[in-house]
């Protein structure tokens, strides 16, 4: 494929720059633990990550994508599971080949944001205690501004920061909620496929390419 002129990249958290995906499990077992509830499998968990903290919560209750638990259950559940995470959080570890990949998109000189779904008070302490802080001028968590993914707003926002048109903002993500984003924003979007895309394979989505690791994405651009 032709190469992509760039100017920013954008880079989701969860399933894409961090395995999120056993700390956030292992909380939400806890949380059942705690209401003796019958505990659910990581598997099943992974393919509830990405729409934050909230949906996560409920599809634990529940068992089911679409289910909505009772609202006194799910008031009881929520501090229990934000107790165990806060603990639990920080031990996340980045996927192979995303430090690499960050080093490497620096010293081209593209400009590092990262969009996530979670909220800030879990954001910011995670990538600091991965190493990963320093490397983005923005970071927009899912209670930065009053949308989040799939909303377009993030990708707007973070190309206004930037001062570029949003087609030359790249958005590298790992499932459904960031490609309609970037779509909807007019930004070009890569995914990985190692990430939590609600248990589906990222190469039927309409994206521009999957790349297996965070360096394979600056194949695949130029700097604008």
């Amino acid at each position: 494929m032709t190469t992509i002129p760039i100017s920013a990249i954008l880079i989701d958290l969860d399933g894409t720059l961090l395995h999120t995906a056993p700390e956030l499990a292992e909380a939400a077992n806890r949380m059942l633990r705690d209401m003796d509830r019958a505990p659910v499998s990581q598997d099943l968990l992974m393919s509830y990550i990405g729409n934050g903290i909230s949906w996560l919560v409920k599809r634990a209750l529940t068992g089911d994508m679409h289910a909505e638990p009772d609202a006194a259950l799910y008031d009881r559940a929520l501090p229990i599971f934000e107790k165990h995470y806060t603990e639990l959080a920080l031990l996340s570890k980045p996927f192979d080949g995303v430090i690499a990949g960050l080093e490497a998109m620096k010293a081209a000189g593209f400009r590092l944001g990262c969009i996530t779904n979670k909220v800030a008070r879990y954001t910011e302490p995670i990538l600091a205690a991965s190493g990963m802080a320093p490397y983005f001028e923005i970071v927009l968590s899912g209670d930065s501004l009053p949308e989040k993914k799939p909303h377009p707003m993030p990708l707007l926002h973070a190309a206004k920061f930037f001062g570029v048109t949003p087609d030359k903002v790249l958005l590298i993500g790992d499932s459904l909620n960031d490609v309609v984003a970037a779509r909807a924003a007019g930004c070009p979007v890569f995914c990985v496929p190692y990430g939590y895309n609600h248990g589906e394979p990222v190469d039927g989505l309409d994206l521009d390419a999957v790349i297996a690791t965070l360096p394979d994405a600056l194949k695949l651009i130029t700097r604008s």
